[in-house]
C-alpha cells in the first residue's frame, strides 16, 4: 500500500465502519461507509487515496486530492496555529505545512505553491514550500521535442516559469506565449532545450516541421478572408497573439517561410496574399 498515492485495493469485508480493503501482500486499510459506492461488493476491485486521519490511522478514500506523493499544486491556506499552516488539499482532513517547511510565514485565506512530500521517520505526508529541494536538474537530452505536462508558476520579466513533469525547472518564454496562462493550471508544453544548468526551455507548440505547416495553412486562411493583414515582425507579441493566435516567434518563422515561397508580400504596413495568375 502506497500511502499519498493512489491505490487499486480489493474488498475484503464489510463492517459497521466501513469496508476493509487489502492488497497482495496481506495489508488492509479501512474504507470508511461514507466512501463506500452503493453498487461495491466484497471481492471488487476499487481505486483510492491512502493519507492518515486525524488520529494518525491509515484511511483509504475515493476523493482525488488536489496534489500527490511528490507532486506540486497551488494549496489554499485554511488556517495557521501553533503547528504550522494548513492547507485545502480537497480532502477531509487538512495538510500541514510544518513552519520549518516555510520560506515565509504563511497567511490564511493564500494561495501557495507546494510539494506533497513523506517524512520517512514518522510515516506522515506533509507539505513543504521549499521547491528547489524536489526538483533535480535534467540531463535527459532525449526530451527534446517531446511532450510534457508544465505547471504555470509565477511570471518573470523574460516569462513564466514552470515546473515540468513535477521533476525540472522550466521557462517559458514571452515570445513563445500564444494563450492566457494562469498561475497553478496544468498544461502540455514541448521541450526546446535542456540547458546546461538542468532547466528546460518549453514552448507551447509542437516543434518540427509539423509545426510550421499547420502555421502557414491558418495564416494563408486568415489572408484570403482578410486580404491584407495589419501586422509585421515588429508588431508587438500581444497583437500578434490576439489576430493569429501564435507566438511572435512561430509568426516571424512562418511569415519567412511564406516568403521565400512567394506566397506573400511583405510591405511596410503588413502582409498581402499573392494572388497566383493563370
Amino acid at each position: 500500500m502506497e500511502l499519498g498515492e493512489i491505490n487499486i485495493l480489493k474488498v475484503l469485508r464489510f463492517t459497521a465502519p466501513g469496508a476493509y480493503l487489502g492488497d497482495e501482500a496481506g495489508n488492509d486499510v479501512l474504507l470508511p461507509g461514507k466512501y463506500i459506492p452503493q453498487d461495491l461488493q466484497e471481492g471488487d476491485d476499487i481505486t483510492v487515496f491512502l493519507y492518515k486521519d486525524s488520529e494518525d490511522r491509515l484511511v483509504a478514500t475515493t476523493e482525488t486530492p488536489k496534489v500527490m506523493l511528490n507532486g506540486f499544486a497551488y494549496l489554499k491556506v485554511n488556517e495557521v496555529n501553533l503547528y504550522g499552516a494548513f492547507l485545502d488539499w480537497g480532502l477531509e482532513k487538512d495538510l500541514m505545512v510544518p513552519f520549518k517547511e516555510q520560506n515565509q510565514r504563511m497567511e490564511e485565506g493564500k494561495y501557495y505553491l507546494v510539494t506533497l512530500q513523506m517524512d520517512h521517520a514518522t510515516d506522515r505526508l506533509f507539505a513543504s514550500m521549499k521547491i528547489n529541494r524536489y526538483l533535480k536538474p535534467c540531463e535527459d537530452v532525449s526530451l527534446i521535442g517531446k511532450e510534457v505536462e508544465v505547471l504555470i508558476c509565477d511570471k518573470t520579466e523574460l516569462g513564466i516559469k514552470v515546473i515540468v513533469d513535477d521533476l525540472y525547472h522550466g521557462i517559458i518564454y514571452r515570445n513563445d506565449i500564444n494563450q492566457t496562462l494562469r498561475r497553478g493550471d496544468r498544461t502540455r508544453g514541448f521541450v526546446l532545450l535542456v540547458r546546461e544548468d538542468g532547466k528546460l526551455d518549453i514552448r507551447l507548440e509542437k516543434i518540427g516541421n509539423v509545426r510550421f505547416d499547420e502555421a502557414e495553412l491558418t495564416l494563408l486562411e486568415i489572408l484570403k478572408a482578410k486580404g491584407t493583414l495589419y501586422l509585421t515582425d515588429k508588431s508587438d507579441p500581444d497583437e500578434i497573439r490576439e489576430m493569429v493566435g501564435m507566438s511572435k516567434k512561430l509568426f516571424k518563422q512562418t511569415i519567412g517561410k511564406l516568403y521565400k515561397a512567394r506566397q506573400i508580400e511583405l510591405t511596410p504596413a503588413g502582409i498581402q496574399l499573392i494572388e497566383k495568375t493563370s
